[in-house]
């Protein structure tokens, strides 16, 4: 079942987004592999299974992430692949004028990202927190999603319910998890679409 098939429930008092490719481009797909002279099917294959996730819960640095970032542990340009990562993070067509129309509104939002503290580098290019707070990044909070923790530490943390949050976001097993803890969720398919969705919801 997909976010938009979800029967809506009581209005939510904050929405949760998640970052990467649902407010912001994500240079992984097709930047870094490019940088790094290789398909994207080759990068997944040749990276470490775990690694990056370990960075984005602060488990390691980014001196480990470089040095043991493909399995082989082959040398290759590391702040270079993350000066290209930074130079490539902007808001996805439509979500600036969206989220505007939200803070517009009084909507609270929060972000709920599995992210390094790369992030900075984010709100640096694109100006985020003018409508987000940077509240639970995995990095921060050292939970990533789909961990139920991850969904329940952030309502928790702003002293709602789980069905008084609803998350957002442009993978469906986190948008899965988000309803197994009793969020309202929706899985990211553009800006037009979100939009649709959060008036049937009363928020715009």
């Amino acid at each position: 079942m997909t976010g938009h098939a979800q029967t809506t429930g009581a209005r939510p008092a904050a929405l949760l987004l998640d970052v990467m490719s649902t407010l912001v481009h994500d240079p992984f797909h097709v930047e870094v592999p490019a940088f790094l002279g290789m398909t994207l099917e080759e990068l997944l294959e040749a990276k470490h299974p775990t690694l990056w996730a370990d960075f984005e819960r602060a488990e390691i640095d980014e001196g480990e992430l470089f040095a043991r970032f493909f399995r082989d542990r082959r040398p290759f340009d590391g702040p270079g692949m993350k000066r290209r990562m930074v130079q490539h993070y902007r808001l996805l067509p439509g979500i600036g004028e969206l989220l505007a129309d939200l803070k517009a509104a009084n909507v609270a939002m929060h972000a709920l990202s599995n992210y390094p503290d790369w992030y900075h580098a984010i709100e640096e290019r694109t100006h985020l927190s003018r409508y987000v707070t940077w509240s639970f990044v995995s990095c921060d909070t050292g939970l990533r999603k789909p961990d139920p923790q991850a969904y329940l530490h952030a309502a928790s943390s702003l002293g709602l319910t789980p069905e008084l949050c609803l998350f957002i976001d442009d993978q469906e097993r986190n948008v899965r998890a988000a309803q197994a803890v009793g969020m309202q969720a929706l899985r990211y398919e553009g800006a037009a679409e979100l939009r649709r969705d959060l008036c049937a919801r009363g928020l715009l």
